[in-house]
């Protein structure tokens, strides 16, 4: 498919790239949006089992193993209950709202699912909440590339017409005849691959697993920027179009905003701050902790 891409010289029909939303099993077709979400939180849970043996760790396996419980709850909830509140009101009468499988799911509405999820853990735990975010930050844009991904192969949430020698747009179904940027690519980018190398970077090269709320605000601040980018090239949802015309702005870059200035602070807030101790919040049940 990348050939063909890199090749095209004209618009790209979404249909010539032969694209299907699943893998038909003749009873049930598992959707790759499934798929998608269930990749991004098992590599996730994955990485983030290797992050708590490096040092200076504020947790240990068995909170790995409740976060991702919990976080990927909170994903699903908070993500599907957050495009029925921002997006399409008219679900909360409807039960499509539980058909979670067809696709429809609000980054703001997992963020704040996956927050609280974490709070539950940490206060359960009893770890600090502002060191565990620092942890599953790094995990989160591994989620981010593979579900926007899932929505380019789904052929939803595509982008503005594009301009006549845009040889990358892409003609989708329901999309009418005009060429359109493949925004959910620009996201598979900017929110999960570029993403994906400053936060490893940032964890495994740097010191900033020390400093408390670094990694946090540099993920937010990321992510959020990422975003509110991105939302220039994306088309609006039909029934928020008039509310974009007239405030300037996407739904989504609105939300977005705040969040932006709330990754600058954590980032200033961070760097103002003296890192942590490397076992300063270890677990009370941590040996090293024990003997200190």
């Amino acid at each position: 498919m990348l050939d063909f891409l890199a090749t095209a010289s004209s618009a790209i029909r979404w249909e010539d790239l032969g694209l299907r939303p699943g893998i038909d099993l003749g009873f049930f077709t598992l959707r790759f949006y499934s798929l998608a979400y269930l990749a991004g939180i098992v590599l996730g849970y994955w990485h983030l089992s290797k992050m708590v043996k490096a040092p200076g760790a504020p947790m240990e396996q068995r909170h790995v193993d409740d976060l991702f419980f919990y976080c990927t709850l909170g994903v699903i909830i908070g993500g599907r209950l957050g495009y029925a509140t921002f997006y399409q009101p008219h679900l909360w009468t409807s039960l499509d709202l539980f058909k979670v499988w067809e696709g429809g799911m609000s980054f703001h509405g997992g963020l704040i699912g996956t927050v609280i999820a974490i709070a539950w853990v940490s206060w359960q735990g009893n770890l600090r909440f502002i060191r565990v975010t620092d942890y599953v930050a790094v995990n989160v844009p591994f989620g981010m590339m593979f579900g926007r991904i899932a929505n380019f192969i789904n052929g939803e949430l595509w982008g503005r017409p594009a301009g006549p020698d845009a040889s990358w747009a892409v003609i989708f179904p329901g999309a009418g005849p005009l060429p359109r940027h493949p925004s959910q690519l620009y996201e598979a980018a900017l929110e999960g691959f570029v993403l994906i190398i400053i936060m490893l970077f940032a964890f495994w090269r740097t010191r900033a697993r020390f400093r408390v709320g670094l990694l946090t605000g540099i993920f937010v601040t990321g992510i959020s920027l990422g975003r509110f980018t991105v939302e220039f090239y994306r088309e609006p949802d039909a029934q928020l179009a008039e509310f974009a015309a007239r405030t300037g702005l996407n739904m989504g870059q609105w939300l977005t905003i705040p969040l932006i200035l709330l990754g600058i602070g954590l980032i200033v807030w961070s760097i103002l701050r003296p890192p942590v101790d490397a076992d300063a919040d270890a677990p009370a049940s941590d040996p090293a902790r024990a003997a200190g």
